[in-house]
């Protein structure tokens, strides 16, 4: 087998093959040279003359680890001490999300957003019906009523990614603890339910609220993925943001200290921010 043959195959079970100067590399002295041998595990070597021949290098592709692949969201409500997250249902929450959403006059809910504004309950209930997506409704205890949509989305087992999207808050619920808890219960049934291992969220580069939101519930940013859609006729930069299971324990902490009755009011209103430390 020549070493083509080999490095092929090698690829095929998930080697990388690493060239270094096309396996030359010079070295300005001996001990230059000595020290880097020490340095380098097990190649195959020749030394002459202050060379230092590679004739090749495999390496594996990231470090091995222990991965059960974790399950897709379940009919299971998501129950807190402010709101409830329930799997969508058209017949059972569209009419209360038409009349809180319609609060908005100026359709600003759905400036960034694939679709809307709704002109009625039908073209609204017809959205909630997209599979791509898997819908809760956001009951909020405080208002008795279903004021809000959140979302999974690009659900990958396999991969153990998920996304949290096409999060749709009416005026009534927008920067309350609400809002707040609906993502946290959302993160925690990531990491402790489902056991995913890396949380997405994704948004228009040009939405600042929706960035400084991310970065509030801890999520990091990754970078832009320039030119990445075109929504509504326009071009769309998407900014990448996420969060990962290690990073949970740390954020539980966070969101538990900001829900404690020592930081909220009777009016729920907080006392200190959302911080993780």
């Amino acid at each position: 087998m020549n070493l083509d043959e080999q490095i092929s195959k090698r690829v095929d079970k998930g080697y990388r093959f690493e060239l270094w100067n096309e396996n030359v590399i010079r070295f300005p002295d001996q001990n230059t040279l000595n020290t880097k041998v020490k340095q380098i595990r097990n190649p195959q070597k020749e030394i002459s003359g202050g060379f230092l021949f590679l004739r090749y290098k495999f390496k594996m592709l990231g470090k091995k680890i222990k991965f059960k692949i974790p399950n897709v969201p379940s009919k299971k409500f998501l129950k807190g001490k402010f709101v409830i997250l329930e799997p969508v249902d058209p017949s059972k929450h569209g009419k209360d999300l038409f009349e809180t959403f319609s609060l908005d006059k100026q359709g600003l809910l759905w400036k960034y957003m694939p679709d809307g504004p709704f002109k009625n309950l039908k073209q609204l209930n017809h959205y909630l019906k997209n599979t791509d997506c898997f819908f809760y409704a956001i009951y909020s205890k405080r208002h008795k009523k279903y004021c809000g949509l959140a979302s999974y989305l690009r659900i990958q087992p396999k991969a153990g990614s998920i996304e949290v999207g096409y999060i749709t808050y009416s005026p009534i619920l927008r920067k309350t603890v609400e809002a707040t808890e609906t993502m946290y219960l959302m993160m925690k049934n990531v990491f402790e339910t489902l056991k995913y291992r890396r949380y997405e969220w994704k948004c228009n580069n040009g939405n600042e609220k929706s960035k400084n939101a991310a970065l509030r519930l801890g999520f990091r940013f990754e970078g832009v993925f320039r030119q990445a859609a075109v929504v509504k006729g326009r071009n769309r930069d998407t900014a990448w943001f996420s969060v990962i299971d290690k990073e949970w324990k740390k954020l539980k902490k966070g969101y538990l200290r900001y829900f404690s009755n020592k930081n909220l009011d009777k009016n729920f209103n907080q006392k200190k921010s959302l911080k993780f430390r």
